[in-house]
């Protein structure tokens, strides 16, 4: 029997958020060991599923889950969470080995206060601790931002190839795929990665859309040659200040690392002919409200995306309320954290008429709190499932006791305890909301609440807004990113 070990994390980590990912709310998210992992995530579509999936077809596997977790988007990770973690995976994988295989699901983009690459420096643990004939595959996140240390420490490296992220499902079956055929010697991974000073703004990433689908079509065409075992295009994660941040290309060939070079430079030289179009500006709020305001048919969806929660931003932004405030524009479907304010409408009950400072608490970059003045008309748990495919694959969410308030002035406001991802239109109907009979929709991101909002929205509009999160970059002052790097510097070259 083949003993296949899973273990990781994942989190994709904001170097300019001000809330850090620290270890309390690590375990609060809620670090999962064994038959856990598979209670949670085997009836989904995420990266564990395709992983368990793949594994359970062989008869001569024993499948072993030893530890997993997760954590919404924010700051860095903390040294103490980085270390318990880390730590927590090498001695399950110490105590419980030998291995033949283990299967890392990583993120790709986590960044601790003390590894500017948390994902390369785990994958090299890991091989440290194994040693060299354990085969190590790992699917990441299409925002991972892909190093060489990963690379050079895992036999096997699958990105997602949709964002959204539907189809983490098969990225991980694939990478398990390959695992298993390297166990069995049936091929021989060499792999080869290119990382052009090439970054793709947050707007221009729908890989739907051109010119990431033009991209990707290409890619996929490469992807059917001889030799070939696996492409993959990462867009990466702009708001990690690391010196990996950028767009990645991978070839997986079978024993020709020649030809890996070959395909991994192909695809990037093509990406960076397509630069001036990976750059995008987004609609100022004002405007998009004002469109908003004469449309004649609705929904209309705005998606803010200074405030993307699936970005490591606190949810909690109010520059969209306080402009409509501003321009009388009613008629306003979103949510917001502040969990203090949660806890005063639950002290109150369903029914009561409140009058509240909310939102805007959290740090100094998305606006001031708004005054909302309404009634609660629900109180929830803030637990829900999406049953359709979601961005990322995941099924159950957790807002945190979460209260609704159909305001004076015709809005629509769910206030949660944590700070919510727009992912599901369950978020607010399991408050009582139906998406569908609003005039406008504010979803909190940028790609990822595009399954759920895109089917039903009449209009959308991306929008110029501040935060952690914005789609312009020259707000931040980076310290640990490559120099040059376009567009950051318009004259950058690559050959």
């Amino acid at each position: 029997m083949f003993r296949v070990a899973i273990a990781g994390f994942q989190h994709e980590s904001n170097s300019f958020a001000k809330v850090p990912a620290s270890l309390d709310r690590w375990k609060a998210a809620g670090i999962l060991h064994g038959q856990e992992i598979v209670n949670e995530y085997e009836t989904s579509t995420a990266t564990i599923a395709g992983m368990l999936a793949r594994l359970k077809k062989e008869s001569d596997i024993e499948i072993h889950p030893l530890v997993f977790t997760r954590l919404m988007p924010m700051g860095p990770m903390t040294v103490e969470a980085t270390e318990h973690i880390m730590d927590l995976m090498l001695k399950e994988l110490s105590e419980k080995g030998p291995w033949d295989a283990v299967l890392l699901p990583l993120h790709g983009a986590a960044v601790s206060d003390k590894y500017l690459d948390a994902d390369g420096e785990i994958s090299e643990k890991v091989r440290a601790l194994v040693g060299n004939n354990v085969v190590i595959g790992t699917a990441l996140d299409m925002h991972a931002n892909v190093s060489q240390k990963v690379v050079a420490n895992a036999d096997i490296v699958t990105v997602y190839q949709t964002n959204p992220h539907l189809d983490t499902f098969e990225q991980a079956f694939h990478c398990t795929d390959l695992v298993i055929k390297t166990l069995r010697k049936e091929i021989r991974p060499t792999r080869c990665l290119q990382m052009p000073p090439l970054i793709v703004n947050i707007l221009q990433q729908g890989t739907s859309d051109e010119p990431m689908a033009g991209l990707l079509k290409f890619a996929d065409e490469v992807r059917q040659r001889p030799g070939v075992l696996s492409i993959s295009i990462s867009e990466g994660y702009p708001y990690a200040d690391v010196p990996q941040m950028g767009m990645a290309f991978l070839a997986i060939t079978d024993n020709d690392p020649a030809l890996a070079e070959k395909y991994s430079k192909e695809i990037a030289d093509f990406a960076w002919s397509l630069r001036v179009q990976l750059n995008g500006h987004g609609t100022p709020i004002k405007a998009a409200l004002e469109e908003a305001k004469k449309a004649t048919a609705w929904p209309v969806v705005l998606f803010d995306v200074g405030d993307n929660v699936g970005a490591g931003t606190p949810g909690d932004s109010t520059f969209v309320l306080h402009a409509a405030q501003e321009m009388g524009v009613t008629g306003i479907m979103q949510a917001l954290a502040d969990p203090d304010v949660v806890k005063k409408c639950i002290a109150l009950g369903v029914g009561a008429h409140i009058d509240f400072l909310i939102g805007g608490k959290a740090d100094d970059m998305h606006g001031a709190p708004i005054q909302i003045i309404g009634t609660i008309t629900a109180i929830t748990d803030g637990k829900y499932s999406e049953p359709k495919p979601s961005h990322g694959g995941f099924r159950f969410y957790n807002d945190g006791p979460s209260v609704a308030i159909a305001t004076d002035s015709g809005n629509k406001i769910l206030v949660t305890s944590l700070s919510a991802m727009s992912s599901s239109l369950e978020q607010f109907r399991s408050a009582g909301i139906e998406p569908l009979d609003q005039k406008i929709i504010v979803a909190k991101g940028t790609h990822s609440p595009r399954p759920a909002y895109e089917p039903i929205a009449k209009k959308m509009f991306w929008l110029a807004s501040p935060g952690a999160s914005t789609a312009d970059l020259t707000n931040f002052t980076y310290k640990n990113r490559r120099v040059p790097m376009y567009p950051l510097e318009p004259q950058t070259t690559w050959s």
